[in-house]
């Protein structure tokens, strides 16, 4: 399998001192990776830093065969080759869903209204919410609302999804709806990158988990490995907290 990210020794700081120490981290094509690790360990700043929201203080990030951290590079062009997903779902709330799963081809890609309108329909039969089409974001669940952001994330075609803790501001009953699309992405063979707290999901879905703690990778390795037989005493003081 090809390589679609590199990232190699990313450090960053802000002004509480540093949150990435040094991280090394590559992705396949096709490949599912889950990020754990303690609140505060790093992970979403590495996901910002990956999508280029946030400034490297050192370190290099390849997308490709491109070194995207080149600070003559165009980010909002390299951006466009990502989809990104928070843990708050960021939806227009003027906009229908239809309008928001579609803004980015219409006003980016300058695709044809029916064009764009089109493909943002059958983004929206994936993710189940084909009817909900000409509703607006404040009629929705927030698992719902979660599925238009995966929805208009998927609607350029990336290369790789980014997705941060995006269960996290759910309601616990409206967790399971999200991460069996996720699943569904991942068995159609997207690329993705995924920082969360669901144990189960990362054991059960992703083909390798990284384990980050203080801005450190500690351990990586499959499912299996980190869950079954961790290395690290950090990984497994952790993870005893899921099995207590």
């Amino acid at each position: 399998m090809s390589a679609v990210l590199r990232a190699e020794g990313l450090w960053k700081s802000f002004a509480e001192g540093p949150v990435l120490q040094g991280v090394d981290l590559t992705l396949d094509a096709h490949e599912v990776v889950a990020l754990i690790g303690a609140s505060g360990s790093g992970k979403s700043t590495l996901l910002r830093c990956l999508g280029l929201l946030e400034p490297l203080d050192d370190g290099r990030i390849f997308l490709g065969d491109e070194d995207i951290s080149d600070p003559r590079v165009d980010a909002n062009r390299v951006r466009a080759r990502l989809g990104i997903v928070f843990q708050g779902y960021n939806l227009f709330p003027h906009l229908s869903v239809l309008a928001n799963v579609t803004l980015a081809l219409r006003v980016v890609r300058r695709m044809p209204r029916r064009d764009a309108d089109a493909h943002g329909r059958a983004l929206l039969d994936l993710v189940g919410l084909a009817d909900r089409a000409g509703e607006h974001p404040d009629r929705l669940s927030g698992g719902q609302q979660q599925r238009v952001a995966i929805a208009r994330a998927l609607a350029t075609g990336p290369e790789l999804l980014l997705l941060d803790e995006i269960t996290s501001a759910l309601d616990p009953e409206l967790v399971g709806e999200v991460l069996e699309l996720v699943h569904r992405l991942a068995a159609d063979g997207t690329t993705i990158l995924m920082a969360t707290h669901e144990m189960a999901f990362a054991r059960d879905v992703a083909h390798r988990v990284v384990f980050l703690d203080e801005g450190r990778v500690v351990e990586e390795g499959t499912p299996a490995d980190v869950f079954g037989a961790p290395r690290a005493a950090r990984t497994r003081a952790f993870l005893s907290r899921f099995t207590s």
